[in-house]
């Protein structure tokens, strides 16, 4: 299917609005999985032509990702990967997680963004950075569209060395699923429970009589705000 190719459109309204001169396009890949980290890319890439076939990775297949992989970094200017665990996930939540992410990913990078461009409508990151909101980032800018193949591919490549590890994980199938819903997963997940590596405060685990009793009750999100300094964070 024909897509449209992303722009700079977004990168040079900021420097003209703004200043900015160093922008960095975030995306995120994970967050719906039950079991592996979230992770989050922030990519630097300039105002150069942008790779061909570069668009949102879930636009994309897998053949195609890999290949792009490495043409993106080596093209990239800069760019970091950050992960927020699943343990932090179950304490944190999703929000927090993610921002907990980005920030890692952010400070990973040579050089500090004058502004960071993120996918999607919520702003999960915050002061002290300047964010520049934009819905399907992924496929209209070229730095977000470059930090969502990264970010897709290494956690892609992540989970799949997980699932070959010991102690059973390969029943779960990582490497095709990367933690997200799938009958496979399911079917492990009722016969042997949960990996270290498993999303405890999730809601699948009510639907697994076995292995019900080891869900999390996540803190909440005033136990939350107090910790941020009155900072509240929601879900969504």
């Amino acid at each position: 299917m024909p897509y449209e190719a992303p722009t700079h459109t977004v990168e040079r309204s900021l420097r003209a609005t703004t200043g900015a001169k160093v922008i960095a396009g975030v995306d995120e890949v994970g967050r719906g999985a039950w079991a592996g980290p979230v992770t989050v890319c922030a990519a630097i890439t300039g105002l150069r032509r942008p790779p061909a076939g570069l668009t949102d990775s879930k636009l994309l297949t897998q053949k195609r990702r890999d290949a792009l992989l490495d043409v993106l970094e080596a093209w990239v200017t800069a760019y970091a990967l950050g992960h927020a665990s699943s343990e932090e996930i179950d304490e944190l939540g999703m929000t927090a997680a993610l921002r907990l992410a980005a920030e890692r990913a952010l400070g990973a990078l040579p050089v500090r963004p004058d502004a960071v461009i993120l996918d999607g409508k919520h702003d999960y990151l915050g002061a002290p950075w300047r964010v520049r909101t934009v819905i399907k980032g992924d496929q209209s800018c070229v730095a977000v569209a470059a930090a969502s193949v990264i970010a897709k591919v290494r956690r892609d490549r992540m989970m799949a060395d997980l699932g070959q590890q010991g102690g059973g994980y390969a029943d779960f199938a990582f490497g095709d699923n990367a933690g997200y819903p799938s009958p496979v997963h399911r079917a492990a997940l009722e016969e042997l429970g949960p990996t270290p590596y498993h999303r405890l405060s999730w809601s699948y685990l009510d639907a697994l009589p076995r292995w019900r009793h080891l869900k999390k009750v996540r803190r909440s999100e005033e136990a939350v705000q107090l910790e941020n300094g009155g900072q509240l964070g929601f879900d969504f």
